[in-house]
């Protein structure tokens, strides 16, 4: 027998005498309490706010029309790139056909930097945290949520899961639908960044405004 045969063989009996080990209790790090869909939105508005994005509320998909064209007009965004998804094409029906053109598959990095703000559709919203998670299954969906200086998100209030940990069921089964690709991207507020002297910088790598339409 080798010298490390020796050792390895004496560690063995050495743990062999200790107490067996019980694994210890899991610990439920986000509990489930079930809010009530107007406690959630209530808490995303909140969370939300608190770090400088917005939240619009409309009753009906009529008001966000209202509400969006209004936010275009105060803005005064002159071209919207938007993704081409049944609730973004419902907001947008009252603005003019010529300030919103719909992603294509062969738009270039810069010529959707080029538009005054982008409208996406969220898949899902977190209350706890005020996020909007978007799937984006094209190249141009992703730069959507990134290169415009502002961003619209629509999203229905039945859309409001607690927290990640209660909407991933949902996500994970279509994770694994062989048949999509792409990604989600969690979206909170606007980008922002501070310096060594904590002066806070919105928009350093992605949008300046961030606006959640939130309709129900």
């Amino acid at each position: 027998m080798s010298s490390r045969d020796t050792i390895l063989q004496r560690l063995r009996g050495e743990l062999s005498k200790s107490p067996p080990v019980s694994a210890p209790e899991a610990v439920e790090v986000w509990p489930c309490e079930n809010p009530t869909p107007a406690e959630m939105a209530e808490r995303f508005a909140k969370e939300l706010t608190e770090v400088h994005g917005e939240v619009i509320r409309c009753a009906s998909i009529e008001d966000a029309r209202r509400r969006l064209a209004e936010l275009a007009a105060q803005a005064e965004w002159t071209a919207l790139g938007a993704m081409d998804r049944p609730m973004v094409r419902d907001a947008a029906a009252d603005l003019s056909p010529d300030m919103v053109q719909w992603a294509t598959s062969d738009w270039q990095t810069r010529h959707i930097a080029g538009f005054s703000a982008s409208v996406i559709e969220a898949d899902c919203l977190l209350a706890d945290t005020g996020s909007c998670l978007i799937s984006c299954p094209t190249a141009e969906d992703r730069l959507l949520c990134y290169l415009p200086p502002a961003c619209v998100v629509i999203a229905r209030v039945d859309q409001l899961t607690e927290h990640l940990p209660a909407a991933w069921p949902s996500l994970a089964a279509r994770a694994a639908d062989p048949t999509l690709s792409g990604e989600f991207l969690i979206v909170t507020g606007p980008s922002r960044t501070a310096d060594i002297e904590k002066i806070l910088i919105l928009g350093a790598h992605g949008p300046k405004r961030l606006a959640v339409i939130l309709v129900g």
